[in-house]
């Protein structure tokens, strides 16, 4: 285990009496379903609340996604969450699951669902590279909600700039819906929610801070600061990386009654457990 890896499993131990102490009872409110349609951030991208996760470790090019499921496989799994009313599918390129998107296209019409991609770019040249490749994959000419991926330092921007620059133009010529940013550090998750840049951000959030930037009441003022900046706000670990999943029930309590989150993405890896989540988030959004 390394530093960062033990650092994580200290934040989860520091915050698992959040489980106990979260008020659940002040928290109930209107029922939420999956499919529940959401407006994200000034650009009004339209998502469903429950995105369809890719990237379960998600790296160099592979994910559990894509080893366990393959091509066909994870097309059907995009297939059936359509069928459930889930549009919004979640891919990086770090993951591998371009051609994954590509292949489940073929079947459902591409106006109606919600692609994200991530980006590891820095410079104008290497977006201007990934923007056109990214495309190609896909099999599409636009992508909806395009991140750069895993910010950990306080002056991403300055090290981003090009990328930007990049990112917005094509914003502006409608091959890209909205722009920002995913955060693996407190840091650079305080300064996103400064930064006028930043239109939806992909934070991490469960309710004991596993594989989290801070503990759980930290991080949610930090998105509560973006939502009041007008920003859009995408939860991502929700059930800390798997780590969490025998609590699966909790930590949906927990991010549907978080006001600063928007929706959130779940990295599924087969029919029965989207079909658990489809079926426990109703049930966790208004259980006092």
């Amino acid at each position: 285990m390394n530093r960062r890896e033990f650092a994580s499993w200290g934040v989860a131990a520091a915050g698992a009496l959040a489980f106990e102490s979260f008020p659940r009872h002040l928290h109930a409110g209107p029922k939420k379903l999956a499919s529940d349609r959401v407006k994200l951030g000034p650009m009004g991208v339209e998502v469903s609340r429950l995105a369809v996760g890719t990237g379960t470790n998600g790296v160099g090019g592979s994910s559990n996604q894509t080893r366990k499921l393959g091509l066909s496989g994870l097309a059907d799994l995009f297939h059936a969450a359509y069928d459930q009313g889930i549009t919004f599918w979640d891919s990086a390129d770090q993951y591998g699951t371009h051609p994954h998107l590509k292949e489940a296209l073929k079947g459902v019409p591409r106006e109606r669902v919600t692609i994200l991609s991530k980006t590891h770019a820095s410079s104008e040249k290497e977006m201007r590279a990934d923007l056109d490749r990214f495309r190609r994959e896909l099999g599409t000419d636009r992508i909806d909600i395009l991140l750069l991926h895993c910010m950990m330092d306080a002056d991403w921007p300055e090290r981003k700039k090009g990328a930007m620059n990049v990112i917005a133009e094509a914003r502006e010529k409608g091959i890209v819906g909205t722009h920002g940013i995913s955060c693996h550090t407190l840091e650079a998750l305080r300064t996103a929610a400064r930064h006028p840049w930043v239109q939806v951000q992909l934070a991490r959030i469960n309710p004991a801070g596993a594989v989290m930037d801070a503990d759980p009441k930290t991080v949610v003022g930090v998105l509560k600061q973006m939502k009041a900046a007008g920003k859009g706000v995408i939860g991502m670990k929700i059930l800390g990386a798997g780590r969490l999943r025998a609590r699966a029930g909790e930590c949906l309590e927990f991010v549907l009654a978080q006001d600063c989150v928007d929706c959130f993405t779940i990295g599924v890896e087969n029919r029965a457990e989207l079909a658990d989540l489809v079926k426990r988030i109703p049930a966790a959004s208004v259980r006092g």
